[in-house]
Formats: C-alpha cells, sequence, structure tokens
C-alpha cells in the first residue's frame, strides 16, 4: 500500500513540474552548463547540441555564450558523432531545397576557397554535358575575389537571383543551375561563421567540416565532390592537415548517406592564371575550348572523373576522364555553359565572344628587375593584390570591380629574365596599376637553381 502511495506521490510531483517548467527539472538545459561540459572536454550530446543550435539561431542564445562554445570546440574538439549532429542541426535551421522534381542523378561541388579558383565555371558545365545533373548553390566572395556567384555576373544581365521554379525547371531543361544561396538555407551557418571570423575560431575542423557540409547537404544534391586545398593560399596550410580534414568531410558526408568525394590539391601558388572575376571567366572560358590544359584541366578532369564514377555513369577514371575530354573536343561542354548562362537571363553569346565581358581600362606590364627560377608565388598575396585593385570585397557591402585583376605570365618552375613580365595588372586606373606592379613582383620568390615543380594533386579521400 505504502508502494503505491509512493509511486502516485512520485507521478504528481513530476505531473506539477512538467506544468510549472513546460518539462521536467531534470530535462531543463542551460547553456552555461553546455559551454563547461565541453571546456572541460565532454562529449554533447545530440539533445544538447540541437538545444544550442536552435537557440544561437533564434537568438535566445546570446552572442558571447556562442563565442565561449566555439572557443571550447576549437581547444577540445568534436568526436565525428558530435560533428555530425552539429551538421544536421545547422542543416534544420532553415529550408531546405527539394531536388526530387529533378530527373537522374544531381551532384554538386564544393572548393575550400583559394586564390584564381574558378573550377566551377569548368567543372559543372563538363559534367552536366555528360548527363548528371548540377544543381548548385554558391556564395559570394569576401576577401581578395568574388565568388563563383560574382563572376558569374561578369555575364551581361546574368541573374544569380532565380526563383526556386525556375531553377528546378533549368537543372531539368539543361542539366545545370548554379544560383546564389537564399537567406532561409542554413540561416545557422550563416550566424556562426561571421561569429568564428571574428573570434579566431575559423580553423576548426569540426567548424569547417559542419559549415560545409550543412550547407552541401541543404542544397540536397546526391552526390558532393570536395575540393580541398593545401597550402600557404588555403586554410589547410600543410598537406597533413588538408587530409585530415578531407577524411572528416567524406565521413561525415557518408555518415549523412551522400556519396561525398575530397580531391586534395595544391594552393602554394594561384590556381591558373587569371586572378580577378572576368578574367578568370575569360580563363575558364579558354579552357573549355580547348586553349588552355595545365593544372586547371587536370583539376577539372579529377573532380568530373569522380562525379561520372560515383553516378554510375563511368566505370573507372580513365573512361570518365575520356568523356570529360570529348566533351571539349566537340564543344557540349562550352555549349553547357551558354546554355546556362541564357538560363539565367544572361547573353550566351558572351560565351563565344569574350568581348562581351568587362574589360579594364588600364593595362600594365609588372617588369621584373630580377632574374632566376619561379620557387614560390605567394597565393594570399596574389589575391591582396587583386583586391587592391577593386577585385574583392574588404567588407560584405563593398562593390565589386569584375573587370579588374591579373593576369600571371609566369608560375613555379618557370626561368624569369630581367625585363620580362610577371604578370599584366588589368586596373581602373594608371595609380592602382603602378602599384600593383610592386606588389606583384614582391610576390614572386626566385632562386639561380632550377626547381620542380610540386605535385598539384595531393590525394583523393572516398
Amino acid at each position: 500500500m505504502w508502494k503505491f502511495y509512493g509511486i502516485c506521490v512520485n507521478i504528481l510531483v513530476k505531473t506539477y513540474s512538467l506544468w510549472l517548467y513546460g518539462e521536467t527539472e531534470v530535462n531543463i538545459m542551460r547553456m552555461t552548463d553546455i559551454i563547461e561540459k565541453k571546456r572541460d572536454g565532454g562529449v554533447l550530446s545530440t539533445e544538447e547540441i540541437r538545444f544550442m543550435v536552435k537557440g544561437y539561431t533564434d537568438g535566445s542564445i546570446p552572442d558571447y555564450q556562442m563565442s565561449a562554445m566555439l572557443m571550447a570546440i576549437l581547444l577540445k574538439g568534436m568526436d565525428r558523432r558530435e560533428t555530425l549532429d552539429l551538421t544536421m542541426a545547422m542543416v534544420d535551421s532553415g529550408e531546405t531545397l527539394d531536388l526530387s522534381r529533378i530527373n537522374g542523378v544531381k551532384a554538386d561541388k564544393h572548393s575550400t576557397g583559394g586564390v584564381g579558383d574558378k573550377t566551377s565555371l569548368i567543372l559543372c558545365p563538363m559534367v552536366a554535358a555528360q548527363g548528371v545533373k548540377i544543381a548548385k548553390m554558391s556564395g559570394r566572395g569576401l576577401g581578395h575575389t568574388g565568388g563563383t556567384i560574382d563572376k558569374l555576373e561578369s555575364f551581361p544581365g546574368f541573374n544569380t537571383g532565380i526563383s526556386e521554379e525556375t531553377f528546378i525547371n533549368n537543372v531539368n531543361e539543361f542539366g545545370i543551375a548554379i544560383a546564389g544561396q537564399t537567406a532561409d538555407l542554413d540561416p545557422a551557418d550563416k550566424k556562426m561563421y561571421a561569429l568564428r571570423d571574428v573570434t579566431g575560431t575559423v580553423p576548426s575542423i569540426p567548424l569547417i567540416v559542419s559549415s560545409i557540409m550543412s550547407k552541401k547537404l541543404a542544397a540536397g544534391a546526391d552526390i558532393i565532390v570536395l575540393d580541398v586545398k593545401s597550402g600557404s593560399g588555403s586554410f589547410m596550410k600543410t598537406e597533413e592537415a588538408a587530409h585530415e580534414l578531407a577524411e572528416n568531410l567524406t565521413a561525415v558526408g557518408k555518415m549523412a548517406g551522400k556519396k561525398t568525394v575530397a580531391v586534395i590539391t595544391d594552393m602554394d601558388e594561384p590556381l591558373g592564371n587569371a586572378v580577378g572575376n572576368a578574367l578568370e571567366v575569360k580563363e575558364a572560358i579558354a579552357v573549355l575550348k580547348g586553349e588552355v590544359k595545365g593544372e586547371l584541366l587536370e583539376l577539372c578532369l579529377t573532380l568530373g572523373s569522380c562525379i561520372l564514377t560515383e553516378a554510375g555513369f563511368a566505370a573507372n577514371d580513365a573512361e570518365a576522364r575520356k568523356m570529360l575530354l570529348c566533351g571539349i573536343e566537340d564543344g557540349t561542354a562550352l555549349k553547357k555553359l551558354a546554355e546556362l548562362v541564357e538560363g539565367q537571363e544572361g547573353d550566351p553569346k558572351a560565351v563565344y565572344d569574350t568581348s562581351m565581358l568587362p574589360e579594364a581600362k588600364v593595362k600594365f606590364e609588372a617588369i621584373s628587375k630580377r632574374s632566376g627560377y619561379v620557387k614560390h608565388i605567394s597565393a594570399a598575396d596574389v589575391g591582396l593584390v587583386s583586391m587592391h585593385l577593386g577585385g574583392g570585397r574588404a567588407t560584405k557591402e563593398s562593390e565589386i570591380d569584375l573587370s579588374v585583376g591579373v593576369m600571371l605570365h609566369k608560375k613555379v618552375g618557370d626561368f624569369v629574365e630581367v625585363g620580362e613580365s610577371l604578370g599584366t595588372i588589368h586596373a581602373s586606373d594608371p595609380a592602382k596599376a603602378e602599384e600593383a606592379t610592386r606588389l606583384l613582383e614582391n610576390c614572386y620568390t626566385l632562386v639561380p637553381e632550377k626547381v620542380e615543380k610540386p605535385k598539384f594533386i595531393k590525394g583523393i579521400v572516398r
């Protein structure tokens, strides 16, 4: 009898607590407790992570508490289950893109950033020309150069802000669409990334993984291919750090049910020769025409082969590369870029006549005062030269000049004679151009002995 009374009292206490607090006292969470748990090296539960992300997104958890949590994660880390939970909580913080109305296999690509990275403008048309659907959400650049969206706006009339309906229709009709990320897609990442940028917590691998993968998973593709940069011009300064990031990215992608591949590539010098928005578009078109080869084409063939094999369109990498090269040779890849531009209100004639793209008013040659072999080109500093000319953003509100930038004539391993041009400066006025020529020369390290060019593709993590 007393045991029965005890059970009844316990039920009444719990019922009262539920009525008073909206939940039982034992389930009440406090951000302070979660911060302290991670600070002391604890492993956060799924519920704690979701509480944290939801609270920060809706404003109930303030910046100062999330700043403390981000620093605790940077210092103590997260295991892969925690990283997956953080990623999925960020995905669920806003809307997701439903691609179920698109027929066929959908693929997306992401780069961890770099200087002169115009890969999407080449890779996406190459892959779409082989029948894989490219449904890509991209962002604008903040820093030395514009992002893919900024580069695409070099085409007259190009609209990156198309509706979801147009986006879906274009992928079904043309096999490709690249649009700007909407404000409702992954809002947690937008808030957290801005906070990481000013709290010294950008380099944390769990935070990088959750930021990248939450956006890619929210965008809804079946296959995700990642270009992980390694070197002085990237977040991951060493090859070891890039491998660690690649392994974590692919692991989280697989845990989330997506086919995910990461390619680790060199970023100790700018990618290709062009740095600057319209200049990079012109170089991308030259690659699609078969006029430019080298590391830029090699990167696109490697990434594209990963997509085609994962999609089941090719039996192996060799077959995939042959398909992609055929798309360049027969003109279908270039045509696919023109269809992308036309489908988003741009003028497709600019794909075939690049004189229609923005052109700088002033061009200066950066003449070398030294001779020797190029041992190193500081990618980050070349990016800053482009930013000095107006090709990048210091703040989100900054206006980009799409016409300006640098066209490099000498890369690592090349010999430079005194009086030769290291690169052509494209500028809006002579004063900026003259200063940029001095800055560009300082980006180069020349040595008397011959230099062997480093391996460009450093590894593939499937």
